[in-house]
């Protein structure tokens, strides 16, 4: 044995039989690259870089999708209130021109005296028309103004007639001339209304001649 080991050590090109020179240059074939300390470090860097360039765009994708959900929150509402508005102002205005024949119902109910029994008849059907109609507008928000007794307020009253008086405060409404409506919290139809005023003084001090009494006038 020893003798053997001499020769190979000798002779490297000499070897023993049955043994190939495949197995003795040949290297493993899947064998890792050495990679050095930096170049780790470098990758990881560049690995982290990434990360965060990717985060930013995230969170810019967030904001820009919060972004573009209250712009679109704000176009539906702003178009639901328009759709609202114009809605309220065409039934509005249908319902004004319902006002005038309620006038006309209303005018027919206090001055027509119906006399023979045909006449009630006719009388009673209008009436029922009548009625129709006026449940038909409180369906849809229609009200009537009751001002009497208030103060006038240009917001819902149009004053007419001016009455002096020291009766009431000035300002208080004592008669409603054409009736106001109201579409819910909207006012469909100013009232037209007779207001009070207080009576003009004397125009001389210590005048103590009798005066008659100031009528109504127009505003």
């Amino acid at each position: 044995m020893s003798e053997e080991q001499d020769q190979l050590d000798n002779n490297p090109d000499h070897l023993p039989e049955g043994t190939s020179e495949a197995v003795i240059d040949s290297e493993p074939e899947n064998s890792l690259p050495v990679v050095s300390i930096e170049g780790l470090q470098a990758e990881m860097e560049r690995l982290q870089q990434q990360l965060i360039e990717q985060d930013q765009q995230v969170d810019s994708l967030k904001k820009r999708y919060i972004t573009l959900a209250a712009e679109f929150d704000n176009y539906r509402k702003r178009t639901a209130k328009e759709k609202e508005d114009i809605e309220r102002q065409v039934k509005a205005k249908t319902l004004s021109e319902l006002l005038a024949i309620v006038d006309n119902f209303e005018r027919a109910r206090t001055q027509i005296k119906p006399d023979t029994e045909a006449e009630m008849s006719i009388h009673k059907s209008y009436q029922g028309v009548y009625k129709t109609l006026v449940d038909s507008l409180k369906r849809l928000g229609v009200s009537a103004m009751r001002p009497e007794g208030q103060m006038f307020d240009p917001n819902y009253h149009e004053a007419m007639l001016r009455e002096y008086t020291n009766e009431h405060p000035e300002g208080t409404i004592i008669e409603q001339l054409v009736r106001g409506y109201l579409l819910d919290d909207t006012v469909l139809r100013h009232a037209m209304v007779k207001v009070t005023a207080l009576p003009e003084p004397n125009a001389a001090d210590g005048d103590d001649s009798p005066r008659e009494p100031q009528s109504e006038t127009s505003v």
